[in-house]
């Protein structure tokens, strides 16, 4: 029954039985037929077949969490319990700042703690590493806190708080942030992202029109922008920019402060020692 399970596990992902075949090494009818044979023996339909695309139904959407869980749980058996013993890969996706931040400094004690442990790395925005996580293409996501309720089979580790501040050209006079914004041309982070949404929040809130000089979601191409002479920025303190000169002014926002929440991000199934050992080196 693993083998259907797996399939079953497939088709979820994908979405099809054709893709989820060629995913598996199997023909679209030998996938159909493994979902027959999961279904005769747990009793309830597990897919709405009204189409070409296997939705999950109410049936299948609880099974899917607990088949995760099962083949997890069977990979563990013969899993090594130390950390040290571990032998194979690890997919980690992070965005910018934390690959040149907190996961720099927690890599080299992982290497030393876990020193045959492949670690793959995989850059991205915060939105598609969720996404990536989510379909298992990824064993653990360090990213933005998602602005939404995650999915119980996600669990989440808070790693660190960031607090957005104001940076503006060192030939801008003034020091009021809000007045900042409303006169100089601003420079947004990209409003789709998480943290640009927190961006947005900041000035709804404070009932603020901007006049948009450029949107992007490169947090050290913004402030490269800012020290030309683009407009002025809300940004979180984070990143490389802060460990070299720069030619701008850094306004704190006082009262009105409010911070990125960075976490890491892991499936509850996929759970096992070296990558509860690299979230343990991510914490300190």
């Amino acid at each position: 029954m693993l083998r259907e399970l797996k399939t079953f596990v497939t088709v979820a992902r994908l979405g099809t039985f054709a893709a989820a075949g060629q995913q598996v090494g199997l023909t679209q009818s030998a996938v159909s037929a493994q979902m027959r044979v999961l279904e005769q023996h747990l009793g309830v339909r597990l897919f709405d077949r009204s189409g070409r695309a296997a939705v999950l139904n109410a049936a299948g959407r609880h099974a899917l969490p607990l088949a995760e869980q099962m083949l997890a749980l069977y990979a563990q058996m013969a899993l090594p319990q130390a950390a040290d013993q571990w032998q194979g890969e690890l997919r980690v996706g992070a965005i910018a700042t934390l690959q040149t931040g907190l996961l720099a400094e927690a890599l080299p004690r992982f290497r030393q703690l876990a020193p045959l442990v492949e670690l793959k790395l995989v850059p991205g925005v915060s939105l598609q590493l969720f996404s990536q996580l989510d379909a298992g293409e990824l064993d653990l996501a360090l990213l933005i806190k998602p602005p939404f309720a995650l999915p119980k089979e996600i669990l989440e580790v808070p790693l660190a708080q960031e607090p957005f501040v104001l940076i503006a050209p060192l030939d801008v006079p003034g020091d009021d942030p809000l007045r900042l914004l409303a006169e100089q041309p601003f420079v947004r982070y990209d409003r789709a992202s998480f943290g640009g949404r927190q961006v947005s929040r900041f000035l709804r809130e404070q009932r603020l029109s901007v006049r948009e000089a450029l949107e992007l979601d490169e947090l050290d191409a913004i402030v490269r922008l800012v020290e030309n002479g683009m407009g002025v920025a809300l940004v979180p303190r984070a990143g490389l920019w802060l460990q070299r000169p720069t030619r701008l002014w850094v306004i704190e926002l006082g009262a009105l402060t409010f911070h990125r929440e960075l976490v890491a991000l892991v499936r509850r199934a996929q759970r096992q020692p070296a990558l509860d050992c690299l979230l343990e080196c991510l914490r300190r």
